[in-house]
Protein backbone atom coordinates (compact mmCIF):
# COMPACT_ATOMS: atom_id res chain seq x y z
CA UNK A 1 0.00 0.00 0.00
CA UNK A 2 1.35 3.35 -0.90
CA UNK A 3 2.68 5.51 1.99
CA UNK A 4 -0.06 8.16 1.82
CA UNK A 5 -2.93 6.18 1.10
CA UNK A 6 -2.60 4.63 4.75
CA UNK A 7 -1.87 7.59 6.02
CA UNK A 8 -5.42 9.08 4.37
CA UNK A 9 -7.25 5.91 6.32
CA UNK A 10 -5.37 6.39 9.65
CA UNK A 11 -4.77 9.70 10.20
CA UNK A 12 -6.32 12.04 8.03
CA UNK A 13 -10.12 10.23 7.80
CA UNK A 14 -10.60 10.67 11.50
CA UNK A 15 -8.75 14.19 11.71
CA UNK A 16 -11.71 15.61 8.75
CA UNK A 17 -14.53 13.83 10.03
CA UNK A 18 -14.34 15.35 13.70
CA UNK A 19 -13.30 18.65 12.30
CA UNK A 20 -16.49 18.80 9.22
CA UNK A 21 -18.68 16.69 12.12
CA UNK A 22 -19.55 13.93 8.86
CA UNK A 23 -21.43 11.30 10.54
CA UNK A 24 -19.89 8.39 8.10
CA UNK A 25 -16.26 7.92 7.01
CA UNK A 26 -17.43 8.10 3.46
CA UNK A 27 -18.34 11.83 3.64
CA UNK A 28 -14.93 12.31 3.95
CA UNK A 29 -13.53 13.94 1.42
CA UNK A 30 -10.40 12.51 -0.29
CA UNK A 31 -8.50 12.58 -3.75
CA UNK A 32 -10.02 11.10 -6.69
CA UNK A 33 -7.34 11.68 -9.42
CA UNK A 34 -4.46 13.99 -10.56
CA UNK A 35 -4.25 15.49 -13.93
CA UNK A 36 -1.43 16.43 -15.02
CA UNK A 37 -1.55 18.49 -18.62
CA UNK A 38 1.40 19.83 -20.24
CA UNK A 39 0.67 22.44 -22.88
CA UNK A 40 3.50 22.43 -25.80
CA UNK A 41 3.70 25.68 -27.89
CA UNK A 42 6.40 25.42 -29.92
CA UNK A 43 5.62 22.32 -31.16
CA UNK A 44 3.56 23.60 -34.22
CA UNK A 45 7.09 23.88 -35.51
CA UNK A 46 8.24 20.78 -34.73
CA UNK A 47 6.22 17.43 -34.02
CA UNK A 48 9.07 15.99 -32.35
CA UNK A 49 8.86 17.72 -29.12
CA UNK A 50 5.27 16.83 -28.55
CA UNK A 51 6.93 13.20 -28.18
CA UNK A 52 9.51 14.02 -26.03
CA UNK A 53 6.94 15.59 -24.06
CA UNK A 54 4.81 12.73 -23.87
CA UNK A 55 7.92 10.27 -23.25
CA UNK A 56 9.33 13.05 -19.99
CA UNK A 57 5.34 12.92 -18.65
CA UNK A 58 5.44 9.10 -19.00
CA UNK A 59 9.03 9.10 -17.03
CA UNK A 60 7.61 11.20 -14.24
CA UNK A 61 4.28 9.75 -13.48
CA UNK A 62 4.95 5.89 -14.25
CA UNK A 63 1.65 5.83 -16.54
CA UNK A 64 1.85 6.03 -20.17
CA UNK A 65 0.90 9.69 -21.34
CA UNK A 66 -1.08 10.40 -24.60
CA UNK A 67 -0.66 13.76 -26.85
CA UNK A 68 -3.31 16.00 -26.70
CA UNK A 69 -4.91 17.70 -30.43
CA UNK A 70 -6.16 20.84 -31.26
CA UNK A 71 -9.94 21.02 -30.96
CA UNK A 72 -10.07 24.32 -32.82
CA UNK A 73 -7.87 25.96 -35.74
CA UNK A 74 -6.12 28.98 -34.85
CA UNK A 75 -4.53 30.86 -37.86
CA UNK A 76 -2.45 33.23 -35.86
CA UNK A 77 -0.84 30.46 -34.18
CA UNK A 78 -0.33 28.39 -37.38
CA UNK A 79 -2.62 26.01 -35.60
CA UNK A 80 -4.74 23.36 -37.47
CA UNK A 81 -7.69 21.30 -35.73
CA UNK A 82 -6.08 17.50 -35.22
CA UNK A 83 -2.35 18.60 -34.94
CA UNK A 84 -0.89 17.38 -31.46
CA UNK A 85 0.00 20.74 -29.42
CA UNK A 86 0.70 18.69 -26.00
CA UNK A 87 0.55 15.90 -23.59
CA UNK A 88 -1.60 14.83 -20.81
CA UNK A 89 -1.55 11.73 -18.20
CA UNK A 90 -5.06 11.21 -15.28
CA UNK A 91 -3.20 8.89 -12.27
CA UNK A 92 -5.75 6.90 -10.15
CA UNK A 93 -5.02 4.46 -7.25
CA UNK A 94 -1.82 3.68 -6.26
CA UNK A 95 -0.20 5.33 -8.97
CA UNK A 96 -1.86 8.50 -8.10
CA UNK A 97 -0.71 7.96 -4.63
CA UNK A 98 2.57 7.41 -4.83
CA UNK A 99 3.07 10.84 -7.57
CA UNK A 100 1.42 12.81 -5.02
CA UNK A 101 4.02 11.68 -2.40
CA UNK A 102 7.35 11.83 -4.93
CA UNK A 103 5.72 15.51 -5.84
CA UNK A 104 5.45 16.65 -2.25
CA UNK A 105 8.14 15.01 -0.56
CA UNK A 106 11.04 15.48 -3.55
CA UNK A 107 9.56 17.74 -6.12
CA UNK A 108 8.28 20.83 -4.26
CA UNK A 109 11.52 21.01 -2.42
CA UNK A 110 14.24 21.18 -5.10
CA UNK A 111 11.87 24.09 -6.33
CA UNK A 112 14.53 27.13 -6.73
CA UNK A 113 13.46 29.65 -3.68
CA UNK A 114 10.60 27.84 -2.58
CA UNK A 115 8.44 29.85 -0.18
CA UNK A 116 5.30 27.20 -0.51
CA UNK A 117 3.03 27.04 -3.39
CA UNK A 118 -0.25 29.36 -3.60
CA UNK A 119 -3.34 28.52 -2.15
CA UNK A 120 -5.50 30.47 -4.91
CA UNK A 121 -5.46 27.58 -7.13
CA UNK A 122 -9.01 26.38 -6.14
CA UNK A 123 -11.87 26.02 -8.33
CA UNK A 124 -14.85 26.74 -6.25
CA UNK A 125 -15.78 22.71 -6.20
CA UNK A 126 -13.54 21.30 -4.31
CA UNK A 127 -10.30 20.78 -7.18
CA UNK A 128 -6.61 21.98 -7.02
CA UNK A 129 -4.22 23.05 -9.64
CA UNK A 130 -0.94 23.70 -9.26
CA UNK A 131 1.31 25.55 -11.84
CA UNK A 132 4.87 23.82 -12.11
CA UNK A 133 7.67 25.87 -13.79
CA UNK A 134 9.97 23.45 -14.69
CA UNK A 135 10.05 19.54 -15.27
CA UNK A 136 13.70 19.08 -14.08
CA UNK A 137 12.42 19.82 -10.60
CA UNK A 138 11.30 15.58 -10.90
CA UNK A 139 14.48 13.15 -9.99
CA UNK A 140 13.53 11.38 -13.23
CA UNK A 141 14.25 14.00 -15.33
CA UNK A 142 17.82 14.01 -16.45
CA UNK A 143 18.91 17.63 -17.82
CA UNK A 144 21.42 16.23 -19.99
CA UNK A 145 18.49 14.87 -21.91
CA UNK A 146 15.95 17.59 -21.97
CA UNK A 147 15.40 19.45 -24.66
CA UNK A 148 14.06 22.85 -23.27
CA UNK A 149 11.97 23.28 -19.76
CA UNK A 150 8.64 23.74 -20.07
CA UNK A 151 5.92 23.32 -17.17
CA UNK A 152 3.37 21.63 -16.43
CA UNK A 153 -0.71 21.66 -13.92
CA UNK A 154 -1.40 19.58 -12.00
CA UNK A 155 -4.90 19.31 -10.85
CA UNK A 156 -6.06 17.62 -7.57
CA UNK A 157 -9.55 16.22 -8.33
CA UNK A 158 -11.28 15.51 -5.19
CA UNK A 159 -15.15 14.74 -4.12
CA UNK A 160 -14.98 17.28 -1.57
CA UNK A 161 -18.11 19.42 -1.21
CA UNK A 162 -16.15 22.84 -1.25
CA UNK A 163 -12.68 24.45 -1.50
CA UNK A 164 -12.70 24.81 2.28
CA UNK A 165 -12.94 21.06 2.75
CA UNK A 166 -10.46 20.12 -0.35
CA UNK A 167 -7.72 22.89 1.95
CA UNK A 168 -8.08 20.90 4.67
CA UNK A 169 -7.77 17.52 3.05
CA UNK A 170 -4.45 18.70 0.96
CA UNK A 171 -3.03 20.39 3.80
CA UNK A 172 -3.67 17.06 6.08
CA UNK A 173 -1.52 15.26 3.20
CA UNK A 174 1.45 17.87 3.51
CA UNK A 175 0.95 20.25 1.02
CA UNK A 176 3.42 23.17 1.81
CA UNK A 177 0.90 25.88 1.09
CA UNK A 178 2.45 29.57 1.70
CA UNK A 179 0.17 31.66 3.31
CA UNK A 180 -1.75 29.50 5.27
CA UNK A 181 -5.93 30.66 5.20
CA UNK A 182 -7.31 32.08 8.55
CA UNK A 183 -9.42 29.37 10.63
CA UNK A 184 -13.01 30.89 10.27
Amino acid sequence: MARLKDIYKKDIVPALQEKFQFKSIMQVPRVTKICINRGIGAAVADKKLVDNGVEELTVITGQKAIATIAKKSVSNFKLREGMPIGAKVTLRGEKMYEFMDRLLTVALPRVRDFKGINDKGFDGRGNYTLGVKEQIIFPEISIDKIKGISGMDITFVTNAENDEQSYELLKAFGMPFANAKKDA
